[in-house]
């Protein structure tokens, strides 16, 4: 049995399965690429923010 043997049996077989691992895998990607950029863009952008200015975002001075 070979792997795509094996995927066919698991999740293609049946229509409900294969749109359920569809949609759940889509839900979960945007979850992890919103995740992931959010965080680049924070990193990216450190001092640059509204809320890093002390004055504006009135947080306190570290």
């Amino acid at each position: 049995m070979g792997l795509f043997e094996g995927i066919y049996r698991v999740l293609m077989r049946r229509n409900s399965v294969y749109v359920t691992f569809v949609i759940a895998g889509a839900f979960i990607g945007e979850r992890a690429v919103d995740y992931g950029v959010h965080k680049l863009w924070e990193h990216n952008n450190v001092g640059k923010r509204y809320e890093d200015i002390s004055v504006l975002g009135q947080r306190p001075a570290e």
